[in-house]
């Protein structure tokens, strides 16, 4: 693993760990250490394949979006300099104007110049705009990354899970958590969306960390999540779960004072010869419905 590779990994943990500090009301030393000891075991256990393409995903991504950044920088620049030299004509003709008789048709013609001129620069920062907001749909199209949670998205679930049925040689037990959480509108709607978005932050980690290796977490979308979880059986899978709904539920956010809590619902299924994703994401969908229906904070399985 590349120097590089190191270093972007050692700052994902330490971003995370400030993240984790800044949600606690009091923080403890312990709980700095417990973090440390945790990401080292996780680290430990990752593949060197599968923290390559974690990092390259990311470098791919971030660059990306950091080009686009920079073009945007350079591009107003450039615009705002040519704003500012249109202004000093302004006031240089206004100066000349005022020191004689006003000259009503070529005062009219300068302005009229002047007003080309600013509605020129206009229209080139509104195709910059559009194309800018162009190149970060393409981005974000393409990318196996959500921005937000840092973790597999929709697009990346339905590569895997195309792979996984297609796969003749998937005879491994493999199940789908569809996770939802509940009442995510009232908390966006008491407390904004900021709150919303560190809420999904939060839960993405506890989730990531709660996993084993091999098993894969996705953002299906909204507050919706997907984890697949390889070689287990349903008893486990039944565990893994009931594990994550305490873990929620036992943890908090404080932001602006408000300690906030939230709890999920999961809705699981088990893959089968001859699924399809479309089944299988049915299935676990089916299940979480239920799961909301029964009172939420809890786990529905849906296995045949």
């Amino acid at each position: 693993m590349r120097k590089d590779d190191l270093k972007l990994l050692v700052k994902e943990i330490y971003d995370d760990l400030q993240e984790q500090i800044d949600l606690e009301e009091h923080a403890t030393k312990e709980q700095v250490i417990n973090y440390l000891k945790n990401a080292a075991r996780t680290i430990s256990k990752i593949g060197e394949e599968e923290i390559n393409q974690m990092v390259h995903e990311n470098n791919v991504f971030f660059d990306a979006y950091k080009d686009i950044a920079h073009n945007s920088i350079s591009s107003y620049k450039s615009t705002n300099e040519k704003f500012e030299k249109l202004t000093k004509i302004n006031q240089k003709t206004l100066k000349e104007k005022s020191a004689k008789q006003i000259d009503i048709e070529s005062f009219t013609s300068k302005f009229n110049e002047i007003q080309t001129q600013m509605t020129t620069e206009i229209t080139k920062a509104n195709k910059i705009i559009s194309q800018l907001s162009k190149e970060i749909k393409t981005l974000e199209s393409t990318s196996n990354l959500d921005p937000l949670t840092k973790i597999f998205n929709r697009r990346a679930l339905d590569t895997y899970l195309s792979n996984v049925c297609s796969n003749k040689r998937t005879h491994y037990q493999i199940h789908l958590l569809m996770i939802d959480i509940d009442d995510f509108k009232l908390i966006n709607d008491k407390y904004g969306h900021i709150a919303g978005d560190k809420i999904l932050i939060l839960l993405s980690n506890i989730i990531r960390k709660t996993l084993r290796d091999g098993d894969k977490i996705f953002r299906y979308g909204g507050e919706e999540f997907v984890i697949v979880l390889n070689r287990i059986d349903n008893k486990e899978c039944f565990n893994i779960a009931n594990r994550l709904l305490a873990l929620v539920r036992g943890n908090k956010m404080i932001y602006k004072g408000n300690t906030l809590r939230i709890t999920i619902s999961i809705g699981a299924t088990r893959f089968n010869p001859g699924d399809t994703p479309e089944l299988l994401i049915d299935r676990a969908d089916k299940a979480l419905y239920k799961a909301k229906n029964n009172g939420k904070n809890q786990i529905q399985m849906d296995i045949i």
